[in-house]
């Protein structure tokens, strides 16, 4: 792989402006190197010149070493193309190269060349040094938690005080459980901040770890917890701040877990960040190398060992602050989070890598073999026993395809989505960290496209069980199996979804769980990207949840066996099919004014009408199509057509960053990571028709579809749409990270000390 392909892989995505541009600097180069060609004289004698180095003088086998640099210096000096001047010194951080050889002839190219490589320099240098100026703040911090989380600890765990602390006197080791100071004698030297300090090796030369004293808890008077993080809204937040402070320091096993748990994960993206950082260094001295190796070689001068001694020089190439807090870290988090087990401590921080197994690969294509085999079989089936045609289909459709058209919607749905998981990975859209992902348990398109064709492989088999139109002549009835594979599969799923093993990728499952949870709960829980991510994907799925609805009925209420209910002419029925409909833009609207309450921000006002607005859509072109009455059709048409507009509106411009006219891309926004302009705008065309989908239920159209049929249809077009919706929505999030750099996710941390809240107060 060239170097080129290789930076833009290791990159770190939303610091993609901050890397040195290689590809610029590379495509000049060839443009220098093809003026250098077209310059170049052909009738140099490059054979007399070959010839007379015959008759040069012979230097000797064995030279001396310093004779050997000496010459080598001489010669570059003499030779030598650039003179490179850091202004580092007086505060501008910057670097000017002065090209030596201005009278050959291309020399303004050159020039320029080493104007644009110093200018990457000093964007780099200055990205870098203020990087690490914010991960050395934050180690500040975490050495103030870990301060606050020892002394917890010691009052936690009831440590013995058999000596005055404040005095030099010693305390043995088995006064603190756990024996950690005894298990890691070597590594307390070197940990200036640990709270078991070992004390001189005179007092005791045969075991000098075996007396230690006992952190400071004088700390302790200055923090409190935090209980701000997830705390339900608004009655638990204003309970917690009447809380007095010794009523907050509960020195329990169970909050000293939790706090264990906080730091640790804190420590964890604490390294993360700093991997990145030095990788973001390394990344970028070796593109500066291969870059002047480029230069050297086209233009034959001996320019590279100059400036890298300057890039060896700068801060990004000799600062070493990342290197020692990473063995700092490393150090911290296997003491005290991994019980001294470094192999157990260092796969916790290290990132982990997702491995790509052949299994996977295998059972996707054979689900989608089966898929295929089963959709054809089910076409030849209904073809050859005419089922169209015979008198049970009206039967079928209004009892059983409801039923399986759920099936259809989530796999639809799970389709999309892997689609977008694929995008978002071909377009270097950084969806882990958007969505909050733990490193390497997020699902990839192909695991995703395993779950859809193996759901689809099952349901295809259940509808082909239950084709049968054929009554039983004696008892009137159909078998009882296959009329119950319907619920049997949703039960199935349902198993699958909430199965505690861990198997089937648990960790996924609880994030899909713990998020959905949240969307029910809202606004009882502070808005995440993912929740509201999800909310967005259940207003989709609104004939899905009318499905389920169908289930409790038919199943529960009606005769399963004759295929006959009466769930349509319910009046408990059609009222939950409203208030199902409703659900999802609900909970939507209750996020909405959770996040403009803690944000203060108007515009999550304005998008909770829009889901009101839509509420009442839903609403109105239900009772429009029980009733059928004149005063709903103008009910539905006021309110669906306020809705769908307002709607549109939102997608184009406020999600997904569109229709800017003094932006680069006229119409669009500055930044696009499609290649192809004309997408943007098939895709607004796109949602636009798609969300005025809804105008089949209003005026009725004659098609020779039956009701059922069609409902379905508009129901996938509106997931279709939602998929769309996802891919810009994303990249747009991922390109507001990028405008700030945002790499990393907050991880709340445990205490809070006094002088941080009179500083923010």
């Amino acid at each position: 792989m060239k170097f080129g392909k290789e930076l833009a892989a290791q990159m770190v995505p939303e610091w993609q402006a901050a890397y040195m541009d290689y590809s610029s600097l590379k495509n000049f180069l060839k443009e220098i190197h093809a003026l250098k060609q077209k310059s170049r004289q052909a009738d140099a004698p490059t054979s007399l010149q070959q010839a007379l180095t015959l008759y040069r003088g012979f230097s000797g086998l064995i030279q001396r070493q310093n004779q050997r640099a000496t010459s080598f210096d001489d010669h570059d000096i003499e030779n030598q193309a650039i003179l490179v001047d850091s202004m580092q010194g007086n505060g501008s951080g910057k670097y000017v190269t002065t090209f030596l050889m201005a009278a050959e002839e291309g020399a303004e190219y050159e020039h320029e060349f080493f104007r644009m490589l110093d200018s990457e320099l000093s964007k780099v240098d200055k990205f870098y040094r203020s990087k690490v100026k914010e991960v050395v703040a934050e180690a500040e911090i975490l050495t103030k938690q870990m301060d606050a989380f020892i002394a917890f600890r010691i009052k936690a765990e009831k440590v013995e005080k058999k000596f005055d602390v404040s005095s030099d006197k010693m305390i043995p080791t088995n006064a603190v459980q756990g024996g950690r100071a005894g298990s890691n004698k070597h590594n307390d030297a070197k940990q200036s901040n640990d709270s078991l300090q070992e004390i001189d090796h005179e007092d005791n030369p045969k075991n000098p770890a075996a007396c230690i004293r006992l952190a400071s808890q004088e700390v302790l008077n200055r923090v409190r917890l935090n209980r701000d993080i997830q705390v339900p809204f608004p009655a638990a937040k204003v309970n917690c701040v009447s809380m007095n402070k010794q009523t907050q320091m509960n020195f329990t096993k169970g909050n000293l877990t939790k706090i264990q748990k906080q730091l640790k994960q804190a420590f964890i993206e604490y390294y993360y960040k700093l991997r990145l950082l030095k990788n973001y260094s390394f990344l970028n001295v070796l593109a500066f190398s291969k870059i002047m190796k480029k230069y050297d070689k086209i233009t034959s001068r001996r320019a590279a060992k100059h400036y890298m001694r300057t890039v060896d020089d700068s801060y990004i190439g000799s600062a070493d602050e990342v290197t020692k807090l990473m063995e700092r870290v490393e150090a911290t988090f296997i003491k005290h989070f991994s019980n001294s087990n470094r192999s157990k401590g260092m796969n916790n921080l290290r990132p982990k890598s997702k491995k790509e197994r052949h299994i996977i690969s295998f059972c996707t294509g054979f689900f989608v073999g089966c898929t295929a085999a089963l959709t054809l079989a089910l076409i030849l089936i209904i073809h050859a026993r005419d089922i169209l045609n015979k008198e049970g289909r009206a039967q079928y459709m209004e009892s059983m395809f409801p039923l399986y058209s759920l099936f259809g919607f989530v796999v639809l749905h799970m389709l999309v989505y892997t689609g977008n998981l694929y995008l978002w990975r071909r377009c270097r859209i950084n969806y882990t960290f958007i969505f909050g992902f733990k490193q390497g348990t997020g699902l990839g398109f192909r695991e995703v496209l395993l779950f859809s064709f193996g759901l689809a492989t099952l349901a295809l088999t259940s509808v082909i069980s239950n084709l049968d139109m054929e009554m039983d002549p004696k008892t009137g009835d159909y078998k009882a199996l296959t009329e119950l594979l319907p619920l049997a599969l949703v039960m199935l799923v349902m198993i699958l979804l909430l199965c505690p093993f861990n198997i089937l990728y648990r960790s996924s499952r609880f994030f899909l769980l713990t998020t959905l949870f949240h969307c029910i709960c809202a606004p009882l829980y502070k808005v995440r990207f993912q929740d509201f991510f999800l909310a967005d994907q259940l207003t989709s799925e609104v004939q899905a949840f009318r499905s389920l609805e169908y289930y409790i009925c038919h199943y529960g209420w009606g005769d399963y066996k004759l295929r006959q209910n009466t769930c349509k002419s319910n009046d408990v029925f059609n009222t939950f099919y409203f208030i199902i409909a409703a659900i999802p833009y609900w909970s939507r609207l209750l996020q909405c004014v959770r996040r403009f309450y803690d944000e203060k921000d108007p515009m999550q006002g304005y998008n909770g009408l829009k889901y009101f607005l839509t509420i009442v859509a839903v609403c109105t072109r239900t009772a429009y199509g029980l009733d059928r009455g004149d005063s709903w059709k103008t009910l539905a048409w006021t309110f669906s057509a306020m809705a769908a507009i307002f709607g549109t509106y939102w997608d184009l411009v406020i999600d997904w960053g569109l229709l800017q006219r003094k932006s680069r891309n006229r119409w669009l926004r500055n930044k696009l990571l499609v290649p192809y302009k004309s997408v943007y705008f098939a895709a607004m065309v796109l949602n636009v028709l798609l969300r005025f989908a809804w105008l089949q239920t209003v005026l009725n159209f004659h098609l020779s579809l039956h009701r059922e049929t069609l409902t379905a249809i508009v129901a996938s077009l509106e997931i279709i749409r939602r998929g769309i919706w996802n891919f810009f929505r994303l990249e747009n999030e991922h390109l507001n990270n990028v405008g700030k750099f945002r790499a990393f996710k907050s991880v709340p941390l445990p205490f809070n000390y006094d002088e941080d809240e009179d500083r923010s107060d």
